[in-house]
């Protein structure tokens, strides 16, 4: 149980000054049974405070630890939480909104990889949000990353909910472990494919579809004319979407099993070929900083790093904001040690000494 006597305080107006503060320091508090002050909640976005999805992660949190949540309102800019011991079982969570399913995952995820057993998350909201990891980056991307540092989970996409409606419905099997695996990622290795899904649901055409594929495509073979490409092309069936939405996701893969993404949704005056080239550039620009992981699973492993029983080594692009943030917070939270080496102007080294966390429910 937690020391209620000792509450950890943060500013979460610090760096990148948005929800990741607050998700990263809600899961922290709930593995090490910490209590935590949480102020200025968002204070770096336009509309500070909690929104519903932030509200929504950290009653689930609140829920697997059995912990107290007090200033637990939409558009509170201060919360207190205390944690309780986590339990495995069976958890819902409904934005109600179309708030990132994938920010809620990171930050329940985490926390129950600590449970007593196997449990089960159903979270319903955006499934492919703004600002915000698309489903299907989670599922390619980041759990195959993932388990490579033992954090094992099962990904079932029920439904997908796109903007202003969401709907989408996501189940997640989280399997627990002892402790982290530290990672050595360092050997980018070469280019060897890439995939991807380019999707149109509710009214639009096909024809978006298979517009935005072929841009992406021809920008990838602009730069690198001998790798294959192989694009998937969907019109997302009535009942397996809710809402009109565009959008494509693309995923290269290197020889030493590194997997880096680029992505994009549509937008209402946005041409469907603006919207292929812009996930290809951005997969091109990871691909070319020659790292073994891509900008959003930079900032996503700090926290995997910091639990770890031992010294994780990762070769990174340039060191983002979110990844400044998450840093920040597991230092102020935990006694991992984290630095991080300048390679060349596109690459860093970030190396952590974790803390070993052990699972005593297992």
């Amino acid at each position: 149980m937690a020391d209620s006597e000792v509450i950890t305080e943060i500013d979460g107006a610090l760096l990148e000054g948005g929800g990741q503060i607050l998700r990263n320091a809600a899961a922290l508090s709930c593995l090490l049974g910490k209590a935590i002050t949480v102020k200025n909640i968002r204070a770096g976005r336009s509309n500070p405070g909690l929104r519903p999805q932030h509200l929504t992660g950290l009653k689930i949190i609140q829920e697997l630890c059995g912990g107290k949540l007090s200033g637990g309102q939409v558009g509170s800019t201060e919360i207190t939480f205390t944690p309780g011991d986590i339990q495995a079982g069976s958890f819902v969570a409904d934005t109600k909104t179309a708030g990132s399913v994938c920010l809620l995952m990171q930050a329940a995820m985490p926390c129950l990889l600590f449970g007593s057993g196997t449990s089960e998350l159903t979270l319903l909201g955006g499934t492919n949000a703004e600002m915000a990891p698309q489903i299907d980056y989670t599922d390619w991307v980041f759990k195959p990353l993932a388990g490579k540092f033992g954090m094992k989970f099962d990904c079932d996409i029920i439904r997908r909910g796109y903007y202003p409606k969401g709907g989408g419905e996501v189940k997640i099997t989280m399997y627990p472990v002892k402790s982290v695996t530290p990672l050595t990622r360092t050997d980018p290795g070469k280019l060897v494919k890439v995939v991807g899904r380019s999707f149109v649901a509710g009214v639009l055409p096909i024809k978006i579809s298979k517009a935005m594929s072929e841009s992406a495509k021809y920008a990838i073979k602009k730069q690198f004319d001998n790798v294959p490409v192989e694009i998937q092309v969907v019109k997302e069936p009535d009942a397996a979407a809710v809402g009109t939405g565009s959008g494509i996701i693309l995923m290269a893969e290197t020889s030493t099993g590194c997997l880096l993404s680029g992505s994009a949704l549509g937008k209402r005056g946005v041409p469907a070929e603006e919207v292929g080239k812009t996930a290809a550039n951005m997969l091109i620009t990871n691909i070319m900083h020659g790292a073994c992981v891509d900008d959003h699973a930079q900032d996503q492993i700090i926290l995997l790093m910091a639990l770890a029983q031992g010294k994780s080594r990762i070769l990174t692009g340039p060191i983002t904001l979110h990844t400044e943030t998450a840093i920040h917070v597991a230092k102020l939270m935990t006694t991992a040690k984290f630095g991080i080496e300048k390679v060349s102007d596109s690459l860093n080294m970030i190396e952590c000494e974790g803390i070993g966390l052990q699972n005593k429910q297992m």
